[in-house]
């Protein structure tokens, strides 16, 4: 696999983003990171509108589970414990939840606010260990910018 380089794309999201609206960005960078990114097959957001739990928002890729408690899954893992969850098989994972039978691998970047769990980005890949750290490193990256020049309205 061809190395990606992130801090170009970090530079073609901030231009992306040209508004403050929480729904555009979090679309916007949900295509852009399933356009540029290979071996993907679902990309996310899950916010918090209800205390402990994670509602379905702006995705690419197949239908979604909804909602995921935060005690269940690797989303819920990284809401609850406030940091990015990389799983290279899901299967191994107790209580993964299959929205995909299709999906291996998985990277959920939270997104937290004054300590408050806004959402997270869930990103899926067929291929098992398609995350690597410097992917972790990239994509918690895209996300600080997502957060930077977004608006995160407290949904509770």
């Amino acid at each position: 696999m061809s190395t990606i380089n992130y801090t170009l794309l970090n530079r073609q999201l901030e231009a992306l983003l040209d508004t403050r609206d929480w729904l555009t960005n979090s679309a916007q960078t949900c295509a852009f990171i399933q356009q540029e990114l290979s071996e993907l097959n679902w990309v996310g957001f899950y916010l918090q509108r209800e205390a402990q739990v994670l509602c379905l928002g702006p995705f690419q890729g197949k239908p979604a589970c909804h909602p995921i408690p935060f005690s269940k899954g690797v989303c819920g893992a990284a809401a609850r414990e406030q940091a990015t969850q990389r799983v290279d098989d899901v299967h191994a994972v107790a209580d993964h939840i299959a929205c995909d039978a299709n999906s291996n691998s998985e990277l959920v970047v939270p997104i937290v606010t004054d300590g408050f769990v806004w959402g997270v980005l869930d990103i899926d890949s067929p291929q098992h260990a398609r995350f690597s750290q410097e992917d972790q490193a990239g994509i918690e990256a895209l996300v600080a910018t997502f957060m930077r020049q977004t608006d995160l309205p407290r949904f509770l």
